[in-house]
Parts: C-alpha cells; structure tokens; sequence
C-alpha cells in the first residue's frame, strides 16, 4: 500500500447522470458506482418523552457489564439487546441495565440521572451497544440521552448516535433472579477465572461443564473429557457451609468472573440444580445469575 505524501489532496468528483464517483489521489484513480441521496434511509423524527445527562463512565459500566449476556437466538429477538430502564434499587430509584439469553443473566445498576425518572423503558440492540461504547471512552463527559417508545439517542457535543429499538417485550426478569440462596463462596476472581480456564483446556468444547466440589473453605475445580482425560485445581476459598457439588459452562463462569473488577467474586448458591447468584464482595448493584449444568 503506498501511502500519500504529506499534503496530498483526495480530489472527488460526482457525475450523478451516471451513477458514478471518481476518486483521484496522487497517481490513483478510482471510479465507483453510486446510489441516488434519495435512497438513503432517514431516519423519522420523533419527539422523545424523556431527555436526561448521564455521565459517560456510568453508561459504559452499565453496558459493559450487562452486554455479554445479550442474546443471539433470533427466535427471541426481544432478547437480543440490553433492557434500559428506571427500576427501584436498594436505595431508591436507579437506572438499571439487563440483558440475559436464558442461561445466564447481568443486572447493572447507576444512579438515576436528573429528569430520568419517566424514561420509558427500552431495549437496546447489540449493535448499538457496540457502537455507542466509542462515546463513551472520557470519563468526564456528560452524555445527552433522549428516549421515547421506539427510538432513542446519545449525543456528545461531536457525535450523535441515534438507533431504533427493538419492539418488543422484556421478561419479567425480576422472577429468576434467586432470593434464598444462603450458601456463600467468596474466591479471588482472577485466580477463580485462571483456574476454570486451566481445567476447561483438556476439551475441545468450551461449554464442557466445570464441576465446583465445595466443602470448609476448599474449593475443587474438574472437568472430564472422555476423548482428552482429565483435570483438576485445587482453590483455598471462604466457605463454610454444607458440601455441595454443582456443574456449569465453563464459558459462562469464565464470563462472569470477568466482571468483577475490584473485590472477591461471591458466589451464592441453593441446591445443584437451582440458579446460582454472583455479585462483586458486598456490592449488589451489579448481581448476575447463571444456571447450573448436570455433571
């Protein structure tokens, strides 16, 4: 690829008779068809019924930690983004993010912005969420949020990002997340996510279940593999409750403990065969559910 001198001009020119643009650049020449303006989608204005600022490090923390329990079964389209929306926290009112595919799910919490309170709630679409996390790199920055029932916008005083949303309706997700799990593990995330690594290597298959075997402050991480073998990490832990043996994608315990940024992940369980609930040390305004495998 040769790159162009310093000062070099890119000289376009439109022949719209003929459909065709022709780009010139040092001794490059292009000539590229073209579609008519009118072709290009608009999209409809619409009065949005809500219009806050919200910091840009609580967005992106709201959809970084929600966004890789998104969807990508298109039966369930409704599912295939993240669930914006005011709900009451602890505390109060919060604006809250949640996304799950039925095998695991993320709620994330922040505090509720000025003029949020009647913010009807929407679901975001993976493609936004991607997108819109290039706005969301200056901690400092204010993000102007505009929402209505079927479109939404996030402007910086440079970029406007504005997307439909997707027209549907979230479950109830309130239902499955556990209350009475009283069995408590607290393990070093990092060590935790390196060890159920280590363990899921003897399978070609990524979502081979871990076996957790867990009695007094002991944890034992296997995975067996009839084709490869074996493997087994021994973890020190804080536990000390009645042994229990529980199974889970590897993949999914691998992208939960990847949340925790600061403290212990706590992990808190029932019986091997009910949701089991994760949170970071005593924080609970970011929790996340994952479903059990049969081992």
């Amino acid at each position: 690829m040769r790159k162009l001198p310093d000062g070099a001009l890119v000289q376009l020119a439109d022949d719209p008779g003929n459909g065709r643009l022709t780009v010139r650049a040092g001794r490059s020449n292009f000539t590229l068809a073209t579609l008519p303006k009118e072709d290009f989608p608009v999209m409809a204005s619409a009065e949005y019924s809500s219009n806050f600022s919200a910091p840009a490090r609580d967005l992106r923390r709201l959809f970084d930690k929600s966004k890789f329990a998104i969807s990508t079964e298109e039966t369930r389209y409704y599912l295939n983004g993240v669930y914006m929306h005011v709900a009451e926290g602890e505390d109060g009112s919060v604006l809250r993010c949640v996304a799950t595919d039925g095998h695991r799910l993320a709620r994330v919490d922040a505090p509720l912005p000025p003029d949020a309170a009647g913010m009807p709630g929407v679901i975001v679409p993976r493609k936004t969420v991607g997108e819109l996390r290039k706005l969301l790199e200056d901690d400092d920055a204010q993000i102007a949020v505009s929402v209505s029932e079927t479109k939404l916008r996030f402007a910086t005083p440079e970029i406007t990002l504005t997307s439909k949303v997707i027209d549907g309706t979230f479950p109830d997700y309130s239902r499955v997340i556990p209350t009475g799990n009283a069995r408590r593990l607290e393990v070093d995330a990092a060590e935790f996510a390196k060890a159920v690594d280590r363990v899921a290597t003897v399978s070609s298959e990524r979502s081979r279940a871990v076996k957790m075997a867990l009695e007094e402050d002991r944890l034992v991480l296997s995975v067996t593999a009839p084709d490869s073998g074996t493997a087994e990490e021994e973890l020190a832990v804080a536990y000390g409750d009645d042994r229990l043996e529980i199974g889970f994608n590897a993949k999914y315990l691998l992208e939960i403990a990847s949340q925790v940024d600061r403290e212990n992940a706590v992990f808190l369980f029932n019986s091997p065969g009910d949701p089991t609930l994760m949170r970071e040390g005593g924080d609970t305004s970011a929790i996340y559910v994952v479903m059990p495998m049969r081992v």
